[in-house]
């Protein structure tokens, strides 16, 4: 009875183990922080995000538009300001019942819904304004798929940055804010 007990115990915890959420580490020459993804929510979006991570595609890129009080914004402009080539664009899965809360970390896209790519936003506010309303191409909102789980302070820090217009680009962090590399914690998966 007691090696049937020890045999459930572990499959038990072994099976939470497998199930937990997966988790990236975002390294920056600001600090770092830890993202905790959601692909129960959102499966295409977590996918396509965790393709750019493991392909490396984050490295010394850069959070291009910080705006305090609202949002800040990465992966897809180099340290030159220069817009990296992606995949093509996913669909959008607003309609996950996430919400763009505090530390939420979301897509970023054109007018088109469906125009995600390899860009990301971390909200700073409750941004309900930015959250699905209905499937109406204004309404649709900005796709959730994860949380800062580990770092707000850092991303807080680099939301107070001093920022100008740089070119055709309004919000720019005066001092680049580098993405040294995003990396999936092999021990959350």
């Amino acid at each position: 009875m007691q090696k049937l007990y020890v045999f459930l115990s572990l499959l038990l915890i072994s099976t939470s183990v497998m199930a937990a959420n997966p988790q990236v580490t975002v390294e920056t020459n600001r600090g770092n922080f830890v993202i905790e993804l959601y692909p129960e929510k959102a499966p295409k979006t977590v996918a396509n995000f965790l393709e750019y991570v493991n392909s490396g595609f984050y490295q010394d890129t850069i959070f291009h538009r910080v705006i305090n009080r609202f949002m800040v914004q990465g992966g897809g402009f180099d340290t030159n300001m220069v817009e990296k080539p992606t995949r093509a664009p996913i669909i959008n899965e607003s309609n996950n019942g996430l919400n763009n809360d505090i530390g939420t970390i979301a897509m970023a896209r054109t007018s088109d819904p469906n125009s995600a790519t390899s860009q990301f936003f971390i909200n700073l506010e409750n941004n309900q304004f930015l959250n699905y309303r209905s499937p109406e191409p204004d309404l649709i909102g900005y796709c959730v798929f994860g949380r800062v789980l580990k770092g707000m302070d850092v991303v807080r820090d680099i939301a107070v940055t001093s920022t100008a217009n740089i070119g055709p680009y309004g919000d720019v962090p005066r001092s680049p804010i580098i993405v040294h590399q995003v990396r999936v914690n092999k021990t959350a998966l």
